[in-house]
């Protein structure tokens, strides 16, 4: 039998009329690829900001955009962005040129949103969240699943006690491609994953093992499928397969507690359901006649949800950042720390997939 639970949920990002509109705040994207048009529609859509340039090296991108957005101005020259007068850019380009975009903005004065990861190396991030704290701008992740209502659900149910003790997370996040030209599959689809349980958590992971395989991309080396598990001091562990070479797409997170355990289907409509099952042994048995374990397979709770797209929520929240001056949920600190995890799971996948600490 499945149910719904009564109490709808609250989200914890102000999305407050007032806040939203105290001061227009002027946006310029750079990257017009898969991202971009996305970011540039809920900056042109959220009240108080004012999408005024859009950048890209591909012209007939720039066409799409200004055919969309006729007011909006448009640029093959990304420095146009930095010497105009914005109060904000956003990045959305090729991961190996996060770090020079994102500094080259913040040396200009701008607020700066950055999609994930961050940087290509952990130093380059440490570099920018120093640079943009000296200068007392924000800077933000697009750690999109940070701001998904769902996951902040799963956050909600861990902590009020529901599940017990955690035991361990399970996610899937599999689709035929997008195959990268200059990163593999742990780069691209890992740091939703890790990002998600750092803050379902609100904890870091210790240790970390990858393995994997390049099938198509074998002269670059660079991995399609992966398996990295992550281990936290509280004993909790994740396990996260990462695919661009599977037939249907997934995007599940389950999660097993001592008392329930709890689906995150983020494809499905009902997108979180807790599962009234678990496993008791007995307390105290010398012999294996003597051990019978008890199996309690109770409800399914489809938790109801406030759905607002998370892309939104993030985009809002970055603007209110910048008017209230506060810290971003996914700020440059944990930029840095979802790439410590991304390096040190490199490694492990390049030596055979060792477990090896994360230096934080």
């Amino acid at each position: 039998m499945t149910v719904t639970l009564a109490r709808p949920r609250e989200t914890n990002v102000d999305l407050r009329p007032e806040l939203q509109l105290t001061r227009q705040l002027r946006v310029g994207i750079i990257g017009c690829g898969y991202w971009g048009p996305k970011l540039a529609r809920n900056f042109e859509d959220l009240p108080g900001s004012d999408l005024v340039m859009v950048s890209d090296l591909h012209e007939d991108r720039l066409a799409s955009i200004k055919q969309i957005y006729p007011h909006v101005t448009v640029t093959n020259n990304y420095q146009d962005l930095l010497a105009d007068g914005l109060d904000a850019v956003v990045i959305a380009t090729g991961v190996n040129t996060h770090y020079h975009l994102a500094k080259a903005a913040l040396m200009a004065g701008k607020h700066v949103l950055v999609e994930k990861p961050l940087t290509a190396r952990s130093t380059q991030a440490r570099e920018l969240t120093d640079l943009a704290a000296e200068r007392g701008l924000t800077l933000m992740v697009g750690h999109t699943f940070e701001y998904n209502p769902a996951v902040e659900a799963v956050r909600e149910i861990i902590q009020s006690g529901e599940l017990g003790h955690v035991y361990y997370f399970n996610s899937t996040r599999a689709n035929l491609g997008l195959l990268q030209p200059d990163i593999n599959v742990i780069w691209d689809l890992g740091p939703h994953d890790v990002s998600m349980i750092r803050y379902i958590l609100g904890s870091d992971p210790v240790k970390v093992s990858a393995i994997g395989t390049a099938y198509i991309n074998t002269r670059r080396g660079l991995h399609e499928v992966a398996y990295v598990n992550l281990t936290f001091e509280n004993g909790i562990t994740a396990n996260l397969r990462l695919s661009w070479l599977s037939p249907v797409k997934r995007r599940r997170l389950t999660v097993v507690g001592s008392k329930k355990m709890l689906v995150y289907d983020d494809i499905a409509t009902d997108k979180v359901v807790i599962y009234d099952k678990g496993i008791e042994a007995p307390a105290y048995s010398i012999t294996e006649e003597e051990f019978h374990a008890s199996y309690r397979h109770g409800d399914e709770l489809v938790y109801p949800l406030t759905w607002v797209e998370p892309l939104q929520r993030q985009c809002n929240h970055f603007l209110d950042c910048i008017r209230s001056g506060e810290s971003p949920r996914s700020n440059g600190e944990d930029g840095v720390k979802v790439i410590k995890v991304l390096e040190t799971a490199q490694r492990s996948l390049l030596n055979g997939g060792v477990e090896l600490k994360i230096e934080y």
